[in-house]
């Protein structure tokens, strides 16, 4: 073979790689369920390819010792931000919800430049968007059959008990211990040793609460059950702003409807689920973020928690127009000095179509 053939060789070799790695880069399918160490990854890439744009923060660990981290995906303006929060996997076995704050951040990150509201929002306010809250527990979820349905985090019970694990959406500071929780740490919702006793918790009360003056919204991604839910999850509190809340949320659910049909429920939790306490929805309001909500996604039962694959993407695109829905009112409510009409819900809907029919 000659020196020629022997270059020529390796070039392509080197091209062939190189092309491999824009495929691998340019396919990642936001349409299956990712162990930890791909979202991890994927979150990586999402800085590399939107430097401009997207940040990575670590601000936690887990009992386990691995980083929370989140993006915080914005214009910087030089300026102080308001900011919108989401959280994803607070409780392990719900696959869906990091597959939605994937989603969610790809969606933004596609749209901003060519539509002038999602830019306007860009650069009015910040997206800090954490993918898997519940890092130990998701990873556990995934170690086989037995685990899959895993819900709490991975530390161990208090003195005396051989169970592990504490919820973390009953463990915040917000009538903790009261209602809809239990303190055998062997049940599902154990509430912890004391309010925000987990490091994870910790983490959000912190990074959030520090910066609490700043948050227009709270989104908190659940599934199952098809719900938004408003503060407050216990039967004697009522929410100062409840009927902005319900209105805001209604409307959310009117955006979710006129994707793929689905109805989605909206209320407190004790009105249309069941009454609980230490939730990280109800911890966000009393610190008075005025927008806060928990999306419970597909289904309605049928599946649960083992939500198939090939529901991620219609479960996405109407989470998506919900989820915008809220975030457009909290924002213009601040910024345009106007409630947005029925026409945010339009718009909603519009992305959402515009956006799928291009990918």
């Amino acid at each position: 073979m000659t020196t020629t053939n022997v270059v020529g060789l390796a070039l392509l070799a080197l091209l062939s790689g190189a092309g491999a790695a824009m495929l691998q880069k340019r396919e990642y399918n936001y349409y299956k369920y990712h162990p930890m160490s791909e979202i991890s990854e994927w979150m990586v890439q999402m800085e590399k390819d939107h430097p401009d744009i997207v940040t990575r923060i670590e601000y936690g660990r887990t009992y386990e010792f691995r980083t929370i981290t989140l993006l915080k995906i914005g214009v910087n303006t030089g300026e102080k931000k308001k900011a919108i929060w989401m959280d994803c996997g607070i409780h392990a076995r719900e696959w869906i919800a990091p597959a939605f704050c994937q989603y969610f951040v790809r969606q933004i990150l596609q749209t901003y430049k060519t539509d002038p509201k999602i830019d306007q929002m860009m650069k009015n306010m910040d997206f800090y968007v954490t993918p898997v809250l519940n890092m130990d527990g998701y990873i556990y979820s995934w170690r086989d059959i037995t685990t899959r349905l895993w819900r709490k985090n991975r530390s161990p019970g208090p003195a005396g008990c051989n169970c592990s694990g504490t919820d973390l959406n009953r463990n915040f500071n917000a009538n903790w211990g009261t209602v809809g929780v239990s303190f055998d740490c062997c049940e599902s919702n154990f509430c912890g040793r004391a309010p925000e006793s987990e490091p994870e918790t910790q983490a959000v009360t912190y990074f959030a609460g520090s910066r609490k003056e700043d948050f227009l919204c709270f989104l908190t991604i659940h599934s199952y059950g098809q719900m938004l839910l408003v503060p407050f999850g216990h039967p004697n509190v009522t929410d100062p702003n409840y009927k902005e809340l319900m209105d805001v949320g209604l409307g959310a659910a009117e955006a979710i409807k006129k994707i793929h049909g689905k109805i989605y429920q909206v209320g407190t939790a004790p009105d249309i689920l069941y009454d609980f306490s230490g939730s990280s929805q109800d911890w966000a309001r009393q610190q008075d973020m005025p927008y806060s909500y928990t999306f419970e996604l597909r289904d309605e039962g049928d599946y649960g928690f083992e939500l198939p694959e090939d529901q991620i993407q219609p479960t996405c695109e109407e989470a998506y127009s919900g989820a915008l829905h809220i975030i457009t009112y909290a924002h213009d409510k601040v910024f345009n000095r106007a409630v947005p009409s029925s026409g945010a819900t339009l718009w909603t809907v519009l992305v959402v179509v515009s956006v799928t029919s291009i990918m």
